[in-house]
């Protein structure tokens, strides 16, 4: 009786290497994904700059911004509860005048208050005075 076994050659085992491949792949998009996102860095709003709006040329109403509780709606003193009322017949676009090194967190809560939803609100910073 002959037995004829396989040569060495025709035994050899062929890899995949196709699943090693997907696997690097794979791999790569989730590194690129946790690593690849930009990181949040918060910057500081600017308002622009006037120089050739003086004090009077204003326009009407104007909501000046000097603090959280020191508002003044075209020059007289007003309490930000107290806004609604004072603009109730305005129906035009409210002027919102912010010192340009205020805070814009402090922008973006005057934006927020609901009187003004139904506003245009237009941006307005003065001509530096000098002191």
């Amino acid at each position: 009786m002959s037995l004829h076994l396989p040569s060495r050659r025709e035994r050899r085992v062929q890899v995949d290497s196709s699943l090693s491949i997907v696997n690097i792949v794979l791999l790569l998009i989730f590194y690129f994904l946790l690593t690849g996102q930009a990181p949040r860095v918060e910057t500081p709003l600017e308002l622009a700059r006037s120089t050739t709006l003086s004090a009077e040329d204003l326009p009407s109403p104007v909501l000046e911004i000097r603090g959280p509780q020191d508002w003044l709606l075209d020059g007289a003193a007003i309490r930000p509860e107290m806004l609604p009322a004072a603009l109730a017949s305005v129906s035009g676009p409210v002027h919102l005048l912010m010192d340009r090194a205020a805070p814009s967190s402090l922008l973006m809560q005057v934006l927020r208050r609901p009187e003004l939803v139904d506003h245009d609100i237009r941006l307005v910073t003065r001509k530096d005075v000098a002191p």
